[in-house]
């Protein structure tokens, strides 16, 4: 049986969408982690600064946690020759266990920089692993035609959360400890593990014995075919540059609202709490967008507007001026999240959905590590403002990617 059949005698077992309990499920699932992850971003940056002192320590953190971006292709390889569903519980207990020690370790005074450094570093690694098995484990639960639907669902849902946790994680960590923010986290983690546990994933993947050579060919099989497919290559250039850009906003955003804004945790989680809700909006458009405009458009138009609100960001420090424009900002991505996702998954054959996406995410996300420090380093020299507007225009400029013509019709 080839790949095809399988495929088509697996979409002929899953219920639409309005019976199917297992994507339910899954969303839930996203929901909760999706509340421990925005709870995370506040409680590690507070952390570090109560330890440190230093921009730059952040900046580490945060290039640490997403150096293993750089094994992305050996994950595609992982996601298509193992069983996804044991690799995502893996994950998720790895994750637990990890973020939980950390936050029990801050509560007692026991942790330090170093320590933390080894757990950004393996939080990092098993999110790319368990995120690019997510991807490819998504097209097996829900029909094709509502792929589109069910991403922008996905993207609603984690706006949801960074609409409500960020201001509850604030006051959470403003009443008890930001090490009690890591041990939620940790903990969403579990309900996580619980949720993967109670879905059945179709696993029929490819059984050949892995060897270092077919590691490898695998790897360039995934290359190959991103290369050759325009509108993945192109929205995944546009990235590359734009997501250098952001990162070195969202690596300081935090620092910059409490050290250079002066703003308490219970201020900063409100404010990026006020984002989350002006974007759960934004990514349920999405679907009434692509009805109306291409893929071109929407991902074109996003971006710029996504650019600038990062520059008009920078350029006062009133809690509502920061508010509007975080709120624009996350409008804009949680609109052009979902169609990157489904372009991808719409375009590519299902014994290569785990390579596309682990490509994919390589070939955008490589320069993170780098932006992540630069970001430090920056913010350490020049000021948190100064780093926010370099990442602005940045991010800008490679929205004009998004114009080349193979997105018109993707």
């Amino acid at each position: 049986m080839n790949h095809s059949d399988v495929q088509v005698e697996s979409k002929e077992k899953v219920p639409e969408f309005k019976k199917n309990f297992q994507v339910y499920r899954f969303i839930g699932g996203n929901l909760v982690s999706f509340f421990g992850d925005q709870i995370y971003l506040i409680a590690l940056p507070l952390i570090v600064l109560a330890i440190t002192g230093s921009p730059l320590s952040m900046g580490i953190v945060a290039a640490l946690e997403r150096l293993p971006i750089l094994i992305q292709p050996f994950t595609g390889v992982l996601a298509d020759n193992f069983n996804r569903k044991r690799i995502l519980l893996l994950c998720d207990s790895g994750r637990f266990l990890t973020v939980g020690l950390l936050g029990f370790l801050y509560i007692i005074n026991h942790l330090t920089i170093w320590e933390i450094y080894v757990g950004a570093l393996l939080v990092g690694l098993l999110t790319q692993i368990y995120n690019t098995c997510q991807f490819a484990s998504i097209p097996k639960l829900v029909r094709k035609k509502d792929l589109q639907l069910v991403n922008s669902i996905n993207t609603g849902i984690f706006q949801t959360a960074v609409f409500i946790a960020p201001g509850l994680g604030g006051i959470i960590i403003s009443m008890f400890n930001p090490g009690i923010g890591l041990i939620m986290n940790s903990f969403s983690f579990l309900v996580g593990f619980v949720v993967v546990l109670s879905l059945r994933i179709d696993d029929r993947i490819q059984k050949d014995r892995m060897t270092r050579a077919k590691v490898f060919t695998d790897i360039k099989e995934g290359f190959k075919f991103v290369i050759a497919v325009k509108p993945i290559f192109y929205t995944n250039l546009a990235m590359l540059f734009s997501i250098f850009g952001t990162t070195l906003f969202l690596t300081m955003l935090v620092i910059h609202l409490k050290s250079t804004v002066s703003l308490d945790a219970v201020q900063i989680g409100y404010l990026l709490s006020i984002g989350g809700i002006a974007a759960i909006g934004g990514a349920l458009t999405t679907n009434w967008l692509k009805k109306h405009f291409s893929y071109r458009s929407i991902l074109f138009s996003a971006g710029v507007i996504g650019g600038f609100s990062i520059i008009a960001f920078a350029m006062d420090d009133s809690f509502l001026w920061l508010a509007l424009m975080n709120a624009i900002g996350t409008v804009s991505a949680s609109i052009m999240s979902p169609c990157i996702v489904t372009i991808r998954q719409n375009l590519s054959p299902d014994h290569l959905l785990g390579r596309v996406q682990a490509t994919s995410r390589f070939m955008t996300w490589v320069s993170m590590p780098v932006s992540a420090l630069v970001a430090g380093i920056v913010a350490e020299q020049f000021g948190t403002t100064f780093t926010l507007l370099v990442g602005g225009v940045i991010a800008t400029i490679a929205s004009f990617i998004y114009l080349h013509p193979s997105l018109k019709t993707a």
